[in-house]
């Protein structure tokens, strides 16, 4: 499973890397809101939840699934805005006035991508104009409870009205706590934006996509950029470009707005802890499977604590030795043994290191 990006014809003045004062904001609200995706920003969130104004933090749970469940599309206004080339901001408020630019349809579309309804990234009707997407962002709000009901209902009645309320709630978070956190992370966030420009102009699209993840690669041949994430989507750069935009608050996220006729968008981490290489998708799928067998985990358990020929591990199991060896493929192939030779023995033991970072692993991949 993956998310591909068709990049034929893409000019590589059409790249841009850009910090976004408001997708930063975005994901500062979404922190606030799973802490527990972010561990590393434990104290941060402890800090700002503890000085919110009563008042703003009933407000960021009346609309907490334009941040929480999903990332909505209206923290990246600019990918919306007719010729696909729009950039980031240098303010909060001159993106704000971005998010104005797109109509009341790309609005509320945007606000509502919790009803995750299907045609995302294919040519699909408004939710303003099609009564059973209607009906259906009521019956997903109605499970959210009864906040995310009435906001619903006020935003498919009346959207400018909404606009007016996000526009004051986002300023309104600027003053309580993201202009410091802004004031903290422009610097490096405009330093990777700087080294990634560098990047695309002197070594080309595919380093600086391999220095955004591992997660990200570009196959030159078939022009299409590929990025591994347990969904599936597709979009395009078509006449417009691509735009990839850093955040300090991200990891492990990292989002791809790959909505149908907008701008694509790669919303990365930086400066995150994780791994230099992190297993793919198809990988850590692969070592779970290996290791939801019942002999294979019997057959790891004594290579955790020690190396084991093929013909031991079938006498204490009491096994044939080729039934034996199909186990440890299975267990070689997810990349869970080390193997060496000792004379004219083959000795097998478990990784331990790569079983051990096994939940980071998975809860890294799940994120994603």
């Amino acid at each position: 499973m993956s998310l591909s990006i068709d990049i034929a014809g893409l000019r590589p003045e059409r790249v841009a890397v850009v910090p976004s004062p408001l997708a930063e904001l975005g994901m500062a609200l979404h922190a606030l809101s799973e802490p527990g995706h972010h561990p590393g920003l434990q104290g941060w969130v402890t800090g700002v939840t503890a000085g919110l104004d009563s008042h703003l933090a009933d407000r960021m749970c009346e609309a907490d699934f334009l941040w929480r469940t999903t990332y909505s599309d209206i923290f990246l206004p600019y990918a919306g805005i007719p010729g696909r080339s729009t950039l980031p901001g240098a303010s909060l408020a001159e993106e704000l006035d971005l998010l104005d630019k797109l109509t009341d349809e790309q609005f509320v579309d945007s606000a509502l991508e919790f009803t995750c309804a299907p045609g995302y990234d294919v040519p699909s009707p408004s939710v303003l104009a099609d009564p059973e997407l209607r009906r259906r962002a009521f019956e997903l709000a109605a499970t959210r409870g009864p906040r995310q009901v009435r906001f619903t209902q006020r935003l498919l009645d009346d959207p400018p009205r909404v606009r007016a309320w996000l526009r004051q709630f986002l300023k309104d978070c600027d003053e309580a706590f993201f202009a410091d956190v802004w004031a903290r992370v422009r610097l490096p966030l405009a330093t990777d934006a700087r080294y990634k420009t560098d990047l695309l102009r002197r070594k080309g699209l595919a380093e600086a996509l391999a220095s955004v993840s591992s997660a990200v690669t570009l196959d030159a041949d078939a022009a299409r950029i590929t990025v591994d994430k347990l969904v599936q989507g597709r979009s395009a750069t078509g006449d417009g470009g691509l735009l990839l935009v850093p955040t300090s608050l991200g990891w492990p996220h990292l989002m791809v707005l790959h909505r149908y006729g907008w701008q694509p968008v790669l919303h990365y981490p930086v400066g995150s802890p994780e791994l230099a290489s992190p297993p793919s998708v198809e990988q850590l799928t692969l070592r779970m499977t290996a290791l939801s067998h019942p002999v294979r985990m019997r057959i790891c358990r004594l290579l955790a604590r020690s190396a084991y020929t093929t013909t031991e591990l079938a006498q204490v199991h009491g096994m044939t030795a080729p039934e034996i060896s199909r186990h440890l493929a299975v267990l070689r192939k997810a990349g869970l043994l080390t193997t060496r030779r000792r004379g004219r023995y083959v000795l097998h033991q478990l990784d331990v290191t790569v079983v051990a970072r096994l939940g980071s692993d998975f809860l890294e991949g799940m994120l994603r």
